[in-house]
């Protein structure tokens, strides 16, 4: 069992414990100095332990801990509003004590006092619903109690864990799925604040970073998509890893014919054009249970009417994943700056979704990918907007 999982286990006991015995009482002290002793454990070799809780998963940073997947104790934390959780260094047996004190009236449902020891925790445990904000270093994420609706999520931090991934497949052939997972529930995250969709889609500051800025964007259109068209959340995770590695093959192409500014010639062309079949084989070497993910890989280029590339030997339909992440993946490269053209407004790329319906789009998942992109915009606050701008 590893120290993380030994460390939340005692978290558990210990507010167990209090909720059964009162202040003072030796049971619930031996509880607490014990989840203390096992945080003190997992500090040595962690400075700065760091959990989310989200969707009946727990991560301790970038990784699923598997032996927690359902974890009552983390779903109580999550419903709470305690998602995200960090210890910096050199807390106290004090402060600890006054930190569970304050978990255990927010899981009763009561409002924490703003008393010193209540001051104590906010420097050095930080928790609450988090926003995703990237331009730390390494892992960092910004604490936020996302109260704020109109608070924009910045996702460098996704983007370059995306082109981590791209790394790793490029130089020795590994795909990282336990970090894409972790990106594809930060992407959640940055997706609800209030109880509301929100479409946190980022704009290419690089050409360089074309790749990995577009496949983020495909994973949150892809999840909220899937959302909006009623499926649950075990699919709409999927969706999002499927959008997240539907360009991965992309790793095999030579960057002077990703970034080039001109036409493509038809041997470059034909270069480009196997990225679909590369991206399936490098998903079903790594994990066969990915299977979902490799056919939307395999067919997201490939039309409503069997048109695209690659060719199917045999006419069938595609998967309806591949169909949902095609019109999320067309809409994004036409909304994106490319060194050959201009990024278009939304309103022309949902009109070109339009005109192809029947031919390469399904028509209801246009349709409602419009409704959703129509719905969005509306929503959109006159900061999200500044941002937006700012950054073309």
């Amino acid at each position: 069992m590893s120290d993380p999982y030994r460390y939340l286990t005692s978290v558990g006991q210990a507010l167990a414990a209090m909720s059964l015995y009162p202040g003072g009482h030796r049971a619930r002290d031996r509880a607490v100095e014990a989840s203390f002793e096992q945080l003190e454990e997992l500090a040595r070799h962690d400075a700065q332990p760091q959990f989310s809780f989200l969707d009946g998963e727990v991560i301790y940073r970038r990784q699923i801990i598997r032996e927690l997947t359902g974890w009552e104790w983390g779903k109580r934390l999550a419903a709470a509003g305690m998602q995200r959780l960090e210890f910096l260094d050199g807390v106290t047996r004090e402060e600890y004590a006054a930190w569970l004190d304050e978990v255990q009236q927010l899981l009763g449902g009561e409002t924490p006092d703003t008393a010193e020891a209540r001051q104590l925790v906010a420097r050095r445990i930080r928790y609450g619903a988090v926003e995703v904000r990237g331009g730390g270093g390494g892992d960092s994420v910004a604490l936020e109690s996302a109260r704020d609706p109109t608070a924009v999520p910045d996702l460098d931090a996704e983007v370059e864990a995306i082109r981590w991934i791209h790394g790793e497949v490029e130089a020795v052939g590994r795909l990282p799925l336990l970090e894409a997972e972790a990106v594809v529930r930060s992407l959640t995250i940055a997706m609800h604040s209030q109880s509301r969709i929100r479409l946190p889609l980022l704009q290419l500051k690089t050409f360089d970073q074309y790749t990995t800025t577009h496949s983020t964007n495909v994973a949150v259109l892809a999840m909220a998509s899937a959302e909006y068209l009623g499926l649950g959340s075990r699919e709409i995770r999927a969706f999002g890893v499927a959008g997240l590695l539907h360009d991965l093959g992309k790793v095999r192409i030579p960057r002077d014919i990703l970034v080039k500014p001109g036409k493509l010639t038809d041997e470059e062309r034909a270069v480009m054009q196997s990225h679909p079949v590369d991206g399936a084989r490098i998903i079903l070497e790594q994990d066969m249970q990915l299977d979902l993910a490799a056919f939307v890989a395999y067919e997201h280029h490939i039309m409503l009417n069997g048109g695209g590339y690659p060719t199917l030997r045999y006419p069938r339909d595609s998967h309806y994943a591949s169909k949902v992440v095609h019109v999320c993946d067309v809409y994004d490269a036409l909304c994106t700056h490319r060194p050959y053209r201009e990024a278009w407004a939304s309103e022309r790329a949902l009109g070109y979704l339009a005109e192809r319906v029947g031919t390469e789009f399904d028509p209801e998942l246009v349709e409602a990918f419009t409704r959703m992109i129509g719905e969005w915009e509306q929503r959109r606050s006159p900061l999200e907007e500044k941002s937006a701008n700012s950054q073309q």
